[in-house]
């Protein structure tokens, strides 16, 4: 079974920086594409960005300029290093997996970030 786990959510002030892990177990972590989506109260789950594989970082334009999305193989870990954190970046963030073979998706089970002053 493919677990996710989040953790590095909270509160903080706008203008902060916040980094988020997610722990992956029970599959090749490097066979797996990872990637971060946040959903806002009220609004749909939206996709902030995914890594391939090889490191390669894919992050949506919205967010290119202060989100980083990065992975460590070896420690199965994904990690998304938010600054400039604005209030509208407030949203529960999820990190998901797909398997590269078979397609199949994971999901974690949500961290809150709430930025606000």
């Amino acid at each position: 079974q493919v677990q996710l786990v989040e953790s590095g959510g909270g509160l903080v002030q706008p203008g902060g920086s916040l980094r988020l892990s997610c722990v992956v177990s029970g599959s090749v972590f490097s066979l797996l594409k990872m990637g971060w989506y946040r959903q806002a109260p009220g609004n749909e789950r939206e996709l902030v960005a995914t890594i391939a594989p090889d490191g390669t970082p894919d992050p949506e334009d919205s967010v290119k300029d202060r989100f980083t999305i990065s992975r460590v193989n070896a420690k199965n870990t994904v990690y998304l290093d938010m600054n400039s954190l604005k209030p509208e970046d407030t949203a529960v963030y999820y990190c998901n997996a797909v398997a590269l073979f078979t397609g199949r998706t994971f999901w974690g089970q949500g961290t809150q970030v709430t930025v606000s002053s």
